[in-house]
């Protein structure tokens, strides 16, 4: 039998062969089947020796999750501790590691070129005395100031009074602000006019 062509999607057309052997026929309903013929084995010794001899079958881990008796395979369950059995286990994967290598050069780089411009700048970093030693500055400069407010008096009835009182308070203001900006950056930068 040879297949000539195949139809899309379909198995293979056979040619048609008169040669072929037919197929048994039909028995007549006058025919009975041969009877009598028995088989000299022993079912029940045999399948006893198999059973004795055979392994015995593992049975299949699962678990009970209500008193009614739902049994669930242990496997699929997520119960089983499969993955801490593994040769990798608890080893960082290498795209992780490469992606921490490309962002640790990609901060040096940063912070090499944030250096080389500062050189450019020509940008000088305050030391923490020289911090320390304007944040004090400030701080008792806004002690004679708020001194100052204080021994004003309480009745304000003239302009330049008020002029004066206005002019203080602005004066607080701005010494609180650069006390908080100093506070708040510990690294500071200053322009170097050499």
């Amino acid at each position: 039998v040879k297949a000539d062509w195949v139809p899309a999607g379909g198995s293979p057309v056979k040619k048609f062969d008169r040669n072929m052997p037919k197929k048994p026929a039909v028995p007549l309903r006058t025919d009975h089947p041969v009877m009598g013929i028995q088989s000299e084995k022993n079912f029940i010794n045999t399948n006893a020796a198999d059973v004795i001899m055979g392994v015995a079958k593992k049975p299949k881990p699962i678990y009970v999750d209500k008193r009614t008796g739902d049994k669930h395979d242990l496997e699929a369950s997520g119960l089983v501790p499969k993955y801490i059995n593994k040769k990798d286990y608890g080893v960082t994967p290498e795209y992780i590691c490469k992606r921490n290598e490309e962002i640790k050069k990609a901060q040096e780089e940063y912070d090499h070129y944030i250096q080389e411009n500062l050189k450019k700048a020509a940008m000088k970093r305050v030391s923490d005395e020289e911090r320390e030693a304007i944040l004090q500055g400030l701080k008792k400069n806004w002690e004679e100031v708020h001194k100052e407010f204080q021994s004003l008096s309480v009745f304000i009835d003239s302009i330049p009074k008020k002029i004066r009182k206005q002019s203080l308070e602005e004066e607080m203001k701005q010494l609180e602000h650069y006390i908080g900006v100093i506070e708040k950056h510990k690294i500071i930068y200053i322009a170097n006019n050499a």
